[in-house]
């Protein structure tokens, strides 16, 4: 427990960890005169390092780069392989799991052991991995790394243990799964086809058993020869050899034909009774032309040829497409007896996969959906019905629709906020989904003790946003909001996005939301700002538009050797950013300040509009060009709905806007805020009225010249989008000369202005690239008619306090440690209908930092992180009482106070990959894990902490990654996460009946084991191949110990199946026996009666 005292006397103390001559540390002149008595404040801290623990929770989303696909028919779990190395394995929607190979390589083939609970991974540095998936967190039991050669196919017959792999050098190779060692049995490409033969045969793209004999293994080859091996005799039966390309392989259930696709667009049935030449060959959409050609067609990459007792056999191929259709889409072709349906798809297909209701090869399969795997989507398509509707896919597979460029994620959200965003959602889901349930339902879900309410928020390029469910780590998107509806749809000869570079002119930088109001903002690209209001009722809105220049001109770049030797900030200059504003009443119009490009980037809707219920577009803030240049972009925001005010920044300055009143009431460059004009002229004049100035808001200190020469020492900012290799020196010649002083954060909250206030205001805190703290007080009129009607006044700024870096994060805390929320207005619809018992007033709720104090005026403690410390000032007397310095050599992205176990700590996430927690409000280092070895931009970007120890960030392109910082959250991991492999019996084989079985051979009767044993086949040589043992130390144990439950339950499975056997085998023995007898005294009958006839009397 960590204690600290502190004597508010107003006298000079040492504060902890405070650094000499920092004005914001040093003492105050004199005792204010609204402080209280000298006190002790005294916090204890819960929070201790074993609270904190590191780890990854879920990853949701579709996987970047696909490569491979498989399916265990009998679990109902689908795996999806990825460039990266990366395995998602799927179920029943809660049932998701992402592994990844340590390797990263990427993975070039999936194949389950089908009920074993196993996943085989075949990968592009030539190893073959075993992964348990009997346990929530699937691990690696053995590894084999091939020396010699390449990987190119693999296939696992079902219910063997051997697994047939084939190699780009043409050879086969056979790997024991349960032990991982090859064995000496190989079938080399030299002895499976015809000495005679003068070319290579090229790799193996195809291995497959035979239906009606699992002794013969027919071998495809991509030069197109394709071998039947004899596995007992160990000889070829026969060789096929083809003058196209094989591609894929499938076999007829009964094992008497099969289907191969080429390259040249064909496919070609061969039967076994003939393998001179194809039984038929089909160019499916290659048609005859004029001159009697056929047309050039695509490659067909792959073919599945499924039987179906009700029907004609079902052909389904991917690829085969004519040439000379330019820009027609990938399509998915099915070719259902004469009937053909072409499928076209949005994006390229990488794999697909038919899925049927047996998994033996030698049944009826009965197909009866096809999973296809796309580059940038998974679709599940339904046979059974004739118009081939797809499955609603319920897993959040298109957070990607658009590029994502922005993130929120709130924790412990108002409980009936979640089912009033999904209730008007699902008015505009899409409809003509197959009404069948979603075939991949395996494994196991609950919803466990994580209850709480969680959401995330994603901003995307094209200007939309998406409010997803994120409870219980799943995710299921509950509303989309199109921010590009406000405005006018650009032309193509209107230059100014154009000239701004941009692609994506409504692309989202930066969300805030408030859910308690209600109150949505969205900061786009081109310099504007929406808001947004929330109602359950559709209505006819004219949205009104707000124009601010927020422009600075050369004389207002900073120069740091001009204010090295004044003793006081630089006198405003008369380039202050100027705004236009537009009257509530006539929304659109525009009244150029005599500049001829004084226009917004963007054309805002005049006309009145019926807009759905939701969330309603209140008002639109645009910055202008000016003379000829691109507004700068947003960089800061806040919004708050108790004070109805909305302030934002860039590098050229601030504007707060009165987003009741819809006018600006403040907009000054930030080198005016530091103005050393009269500090106490309070801006009282209407903010209808067009202002040419704004005054200095600055209130003059003891410490202004200290204050000025630690500001023109501390390091520049540049923009966060720049590189992450910033050079961070603390030396003046370091500052770039024309660096523009950016405003970097924004926050509203109850707060002491100034160190004489007794109670505390309203107030703005402003962060600065360039580590400075400014406070602005405000003047809000509390009476509901008076808000509405009388101005909001900004008062001169109070406090100036100083870090180092960038100001990123601002928090409050009392003097017990709690955190004080900001106030807000609570939740009410404008467009509901008027009841006049009960007039639709403003309901705000405060939390005033004195609350939980016995006695006003005791103040509070400020909580400033920048990107490279972090102080905790006590307010009103500005006192530093903590100081941390958090890094060095890098810088920190993203923080934030969250809390955590009933209390607080601060959360930060470095470029170098670091993410550690400090405790609140003494600043003590409590976990610090560098996680993630190298951070790009998206990350950057996207990485995001809430409450309850989570976090989340985009780890590709088209996931999201969740993580848990809490040690709590990680112990429980296990029972939040569904299980994969649930036991289930084995479907019998249907009987083949007497004759079939006995004339037609029996796959059961092969013995493998005496085939590819050691003692048949003897050892493999070393040097081919390398078993790795799976690495894992305690999850390795674990992985163990539930393997040996599994293989206690298939023993018992395999005993009751064999006793079922044993049973069946039992009364099909009487029942033949019973026919003999039967048999037998018929016999004796007709002989006795046929005994004394002669030959002529029959």
């Amino acid at each position: 427990m960590k204690k600290f005292r502190k004597v508010l006397d107003g006298l000079t103390t040492s504060s902890p960890g405070g650094t000499i001559g920092s004005p914001s540390c040093g003492s105050a002149a004199g005792t204010p005169t609204a402080a209280p008595t000298p006190k002790e404040i005294d916090v204890q801290e819960t929070l201790v390092s074993e609270n904190f623990q590191l780890c990854k929770t879920v990853r949701h989303g579709f996987p970047y780069q696909p490569t491979a696909l498989a399916f265990d028919p009998v679990q109902k779990i689908l795996a999806i392989g990825s460039r990266s190395g990366g395995v998602r394995i799927l179920g029943r929607p809660g049932v998701d799991c992402y592994c990844q190979h340590e390797s990263g390589a990427a993975v070039l083939q999936l194949q389950f052991l089908i009920n074993e609970g196993a996943l085989v991974t075949a990968c592009a540095d030539d190893t073959l991995h075993l992964w348990n998936l009997r346990q929530r967190r699937p691990a690696v039991l053995h590894s084999l790394k091939f020396n010699r050669e390449r990987i190119t196919f693999c296939h696992l017959p079902f219910q063997s243990k051997w697994l047939y792999v084939g190699t780009e050098r043409g050879n086969t190779h056979i790997v024991n799964i349960e032990s991982f060692i090859l064995s000496g049995y190989v079938i080399m490409w030299n002895k499976a086809i015809e000495l005679s033969t003068k070319t290579h045969p090229g790799p193996v793209v195809h291995l497959s058993d035979s239906p009606k004999d699992e002794g013969k293994l027919l071998i495809g080859f991509e030069g197109g020869t394709i071998v039947q091996w004899d596995l007992r005799a160990k000889k070829a039966d026969f060789r096929i050899y083809y003058d196209e390309a094989i591609h894929s392989v499938s076999w007829h259930h009964e094992g008497k034909q099969f289907m191969c696709s080429h390259s040249d667009g064909s496919l070609t049935l061969w039967n076994l009774r003939n393998t001179t030449k194809p039984f038929q060959v089909t160019f499916p959409h290659g048609k005859i032309q004029k001159d009697g050609r056929k047309e050039s067609c695509k490659p067909i990459l792959k073919v599945e040829y499924k039987t179906s007792r009700s029907s004609e056999p079902f052909v389904i191929f991917s690829g085969g497409l004519s040439y000379d259709k330019a820009g027609r889409r990938p399509a998915l072709t099915i070719m259902h007896g004469k009937a053909i349906t072409v499928l076209e798809m949005d994006h390229p297909i990488v794999e697909f996969m038919v899925l049927c209701e047996t998994p033996y090869n030698n049944e009826v399969q009965e197909p009866y959906a096809v999973v296809v795997l796309l580059e940038k989507d998974l679709i599940v398509v339904d046979l059974t019905q004739s118009n081939y509707p797809v499955f609603e896919n319920p897993y959040p597979m298109d957070i990607h629709e658009s590029p994502v460029t922005c993130t929120a994620y709130f924790a412990d959200c108002p409980p009936d906020i979640i089912p009033i965003l999904y209730s008007i959602g699902a008015k505009h889901k899409k409809t003509g989904y197959s009404q069948k349930e979603w075939p991949v339902g395996g494994g196991t879900w609950t919803l466990g003790s994580h209850t709480y309410s969680e959401i995330i928020i994603t901003g995307h390029a094209d200007g939309s946003i998406k409010f997803w469910d994120a409870s219980a780590f799943t995710l299921q998107m509950l509303y989309k909001l199109k921010t590009s509806k406000v405005f006018e749809k650009p032309k193509p000869g209107d230059g100014r996005a154009a000239e701004m570079g941009e692609d994506d002119p409504f692309a989202v930088q930066m969300v805030s939301w408030c859910p308690h109001s209600r109150i949505f903002c969205v900061v786009g690209i081109s310099a504007h700002i929406i808001l947004y209001r929330f109602s359950k009722y559709e209505a006819n809105t004219q949205t009104v538009s707000l124009e601010v220049r927020l422009q600075c001109e050369p004389e207002d770049i900073i120069t740091p050797s001009e204010n090295e030797n004044n003793p006081c900030f630089s006198e405003p200059t008369s380039h202050s950013p100027q705004t236009h504003y537009q009257h509530p009443v006539s929304p659109g119009s525009r009244t150029p300040d005599g500049a001829k490009d004084s226009v917004p980037s963007l054309k805002v809707k005049e006309k009145m509009v019926r807009v759905p219920p939701g969330y309603q577009s209140d008002l639109v803030i645009q910055l202008l060009w000016v003379d000829g240049e691109p507004p700068q972009q947003i960089t800061s925001l806040d919004i708050n709905s108790a004070y109805g005010l909305l302030a934002f920044g860039n590098c050229n300055g601030l504007a707060v806007v009165d987003y009741l009143q819809k006018t600006v009431i403040l907009c000054i460059s930030t080198l005016d805020l530091y103005g050393a004009t009269d500090p106490y002229q309070r801006l009282t004049r209407s903010p209808r009225r067009n202002r040419q100035s704004t005054s200095g808001l600055t209130e003059l200190t003891d410490n202004q010249q200290s204050i000025d020469m630690e500001r023109s020492k501390s390091p520049t900012s540049e923009s966060r989008e720049n590189s992450f290799s910033r050079s961070r020196s603390s030396s003046v010649s370091s500052i770039d000369r024309d660096t523009k002083e950016a405003i970097t954060t924004l926050q509203f909250g109850e707060s002491y202005g100034r160190k004489h206030d007794a109670l505390p205001t309203p107030c703005l805190w402003v962060g600065t690239s360039l580590g400075v703290v400014i406070l602005i007080p405000l003047s809000i009129p509390t009476d509901h008619e008076e808000r509405m009607e009388d101005p909001v006044t900004v008062g001169p700024s109070g406090a100036v306090l100083m870090l180092k870096g960038s100001v990123l994060r601002f928090a409050f805390l009392d003097c017990n440690g709690a955190l004080i929320q900001s106030p807000y207005e609570v939740w009410r619809d404008l467009n509901a209908p008027e009841d006049p018992d009960r007039p639709r007033r403003r309901k705000l709720v405060h939390f005033s930092p004195s609350s939980s104090q016995d006695a006003f005026g005791e103040g509070h403690l400020a909580v400033v992180c920048s990107e490279r410390q972090a102080k905790v000032f006590l307010m009103p007397s500005q006192s530093c009482l903590f100081v941390h310095n958090i890094t060095e050599s890098s810088f920190v992205l993203r923080a934030d106070v969250v809390s955590l176990c009933n209390s607080v700590c601060l959360a930060c996430f470095c470029a170098n990959g670091h993410v550690m927690t400090l405790s609140l409000p003494s600043l003590r280092p409590l976990m610090d894990v560098n996680y993630l070895p190298l951070t790009d931009m998206r990350i950057a970007r996207t990485f995001c902490f809430t409450n309850e120890g989570q976090a989340l960030y985009l780890s590709s392109p088209t996931e999201i990654q969740r993580i848990t910082y809490s040690q709590e959250m990680c112990d429980n991991l296990q029972e939040m996460l569904g299980e994969l492999f649930t036991p289930i019996e084995t479907p019998e084989a249907q009987n083949r009946g007497f004759l079939k079985g006995f004339f037609g051979g029996n796959a059961h009767t092969f013995d493998r084991e005496e085939l590819f044993g050691e003692a048949a086949a003897g050892k493999a040589s070393r040097s081919l191949a390398q078993h790795i043992p799976g690495q894992g130390g305690v999850e390795g144990m674990k992985v163990a110990a539930s393997g040996v439950v599994g293989d206690l339950a298939r023993a018992r499975i395999a005993l009751d199946e064999r006793g079922q056997r044993l049973g069946e085998l039992e009364e099909r023995t009487a029942l033949m026996m019973t026919s003999a007898e039967t048999f037998s005294k018929h016999a004796h009958e007709l002989m006795l009666k046929c005994k004394d006839k002669k030959w002529y009397q029959f």
